[in-house]
C-alpha cells in the first residue's frame, strides 16, 4: 500500500534537462575547463555556498588537471543558488566574474526564468574557461556533463 499516492514531480522536463546538458557539452568543447551542474530542492545550509563547497568535492571536481572545474549550485525551493570556482580557474577570473555571474543567475530567477540563466551562465563561464584553458591536443573529457540532482 503506498501512503503517497502521487506521482513525484520532476524537476525539469526532459527538454529542458537535454538543453542544459547540451549547454554544458557546448561550453566545454573548446576548454580543458570542467563545468558541473548540481540541482535540489532545499539547500541544507543557510548558506548555499557551504552547501555548494560540499557538492563540489563529492564530485571530485577538486581533481582536475588544472583545477578549472565549476560548479553552477541550484536549491529551487528555497531559491537559492551559488557558482564555485576551482582554484585555477577563480585566480583567473576573480571574484568580480562570479559576482557578475550570480547577478545574470538572480536576475534570470526573479524573471522566472530558471533553464534561462542557469543556460546563459553556463555559456559565459564556457566562454571564460575557453580563454584561460584553451582546448589542447590529448584534453580529456574529467567530469559528466549530466545535471546532478539530489531529490
Amino acid at each position: 500500500m503506498r501512503l503517497f499516492p502521487f506521482k513525484k514531480r520532476e524537476i525539469f522536463s526532459e527538454m529542458d534537462k537535454n538543453r542544459l546538458v547540451q549547454a554544458i557539452r557546448v561550453a566545454e568543447r573548446l576548454t580543458s575547463g570542467e563545468i558541473r551542474l548540481f540541482v535540489e530542492n532545499h539547500c541544507s545550509y543557510v548558506n548555499p555556498m557551504d552547501r555548494a563547497k560540499e557538492a563540489f568535492v563529492s564530485l571530485g571536481m577538486e581533481k582536475t588537471k588544472q583545477r578549472n572545474g565549476v560548479l553552477v549550485y541550484v536549491a529551487l525551493k528555497d531559491h537559492q543558488f551559488a557558482i564555485l570556482g576551482d582554484q585555477g580557474i577563480h585566480d583567473k577570473v576573480g571574484d568580480d566574474f562570479w559576482q557578475q555571474e550570480a547577478t545574470l543567475l538572480k536576475s534570470h530567477f526573479q524573471n522566472n526564468r530558471i533553464i534561462e540563466g542557469i543556460e546563459e551562465c553556463i555559456r559565459e563561464i564556457g566562454e571564460s574557461l575557453r580563454t584561460y584553458f584553451p582546448h589542447e591536443a590529448g584534453d580529456t573529457n574529467e567530469l559528466p556533463d549530466d545535471i546532478v540532482f539530489n531529490i
